[in-house]
């Protein structure tokens, strides 16, 4: 329990992380990922490079120095982060490593005048009283993951049934369980995470899932990334007929349960969650106003099952924008999505749900687009890697 005197001093260091957090915690990073190679497969070593782990986690512990003394406020971070480490089954024997790699880089990035006996003892206190939080929350989700019928707790095996090229760059991997026991229902828009062995290292990756729950098979479509390790894995090496370790759905990036259209606005990869939820919503009878972004036609997945889907009903509108088109590409649009060109194909009036997905840019003008149009910031919904003041432009 955080004394009073405690809680004085974590919000009296606010100033500092918000000057030196990034530093802070890359450091961290380097301490940790050095020191203790058993939590390595937990992070991804492009987000260390790019550093947009950092940036996120000092994001993070920013927002909870400064909310130290009212965690409702932190509103749905501590949801994301739970939910991120479901995914790839963090343990609670894991936080005692971060919190001493954590006060570790404190003293060595701040120094001992300011980095003081206090300090470092309310910090300590200020971090396990975090764990505290996520160690229950992330339990309870393990729990009902379990209990469900079909359920399961840690790594399943899963047969990659089909393995179907999407378009030049994404292709879908159909997971089937190899103890032939059902699969319990996922919500649409949600993640799965695998646990890969590459050239004899564990690697963990989450992967959207690209299509509705049906009870026996999940459906992930990846981008081939340049230079990206899993990526280019799964795409190469693993084939029809293999084997992998697949951990429970996870994520609060969802449908929600309203009668309001629905709008999906995304740009690349950032469609594959897309597709769970036009199945869900078109299956519940609402109208699905879908939009996405491409350089160009080879790189739209999905376009073809999408007009057989707008051939079926008039609840689905589909529009397209291609930044690069090649001869005999057919977008309703060509550059990048103008705020012109949202209001023409979002539904008016704006009392709309929207989703949006897709590179940290595009999401940076779609963000900004929505709110120019008047669409409230309660119906808009997204996901993102990093600090969300990272969107406002």
């Amino acid at each position: 329990m955080l004394s009073n005197e405690q809680k004085a001093i974590i919000q009296k260091t606010v100033p500092l992380l918000e000057a030196g957090g990034e530093a802070l915690t890359r450091h961290f990073y380097q301490i940790m990922l050095q020191d203790y190679p058993e939590v390595r497969p937990l992070f991804n070593q492009a987000h260390q490079v790019s550093g947009e782990q950092a940036r996120a986690l000092a994001n993070a512990v920013l927002n909870y120095a400064r909310h130290i003394d009212e965690l409702e406020a932190l509103g749905p971070l501590v949801g994301q982060i739970v939910n991120k480490h479901v995914s790839l089954q963090v343990q609670p024997e894991h936080y005692p490593i971060v919190g001493d790699c954590l006060l570790q880089a404190m003293r060595e990035v701040l120094g001992e005048d300011v980095a003081t006996a206090p300090v470092l003892e309310a910090w300590g206190a200020a971090y396990q009283q975090l764990a505290d939080i996520l160690i229950e929350a992330e339990e309870g989700v393990y729990a009902a993951h379990e209990q469900q019928l079909g359920g399961w707790r840690g790594a399943r095996a899963f047969r990659v049934e089909r393995k179907v090229p999407e378009s030049d760059e994404i292709t879908s991997f159909y997971l089937k369980p190899v103890d032939g026991e059902p699969v319990p229902p996922h919500q649409p828009g949600q993640y799965l995470g695998l646990r890969l062995m590459i050239d004899g290292e564990e690697v963990r990756r989450n992967y959207s899932l690209s299509a509705a729950a049906n009870g026996e098979t999940l459906r992930i479509s990846v981008k081939r990334e340049p230079g990206g390790v899993a990526s280019t894995f799964l795409h190469d090496r693993v084939q029809e007929g293999d084997a992998l370790d697949v951990f429970p759905p996870a994520g609060d990036f969802v449908l929600q349960p309203t009668n309001r259209p629905v709008a999906l606005v995304t740009a690349g990869v950032g469609i594959t969650p897309a597709m769970a939820m036009t199945e869900a919503a078109l299956a519940e009878g609402r109208e699905v106003h879908f939009i996405h972004c491409a350089r160009h036609g080879g790189v739209h997945a999905f376009r073809d099952w999408l007009e057989r889907q707008a051939g079926r009903t008039a609840s689905l509108t589909r529009r397209y924008c291609y930044s690069e088109p090649r001869a005999g590409d057919q977008p309703h649009a060509e550059g990048f999505l103008s705020r012109e060109q949202l209001a023409e194909w979002l539904p008016d009036p704006r009392d709309v749900d929207v989703y949006f997905l897709g590179p940290k840019p595009f999401m940076q003008q779609v963000r900004a687009h929505l709110r120019g149009l008047g669409v409230p910031d309660d119906q808009v919904s997204y996901e993102f890697f990093g600090p969300a003041s990272a969107l406002e432009t």
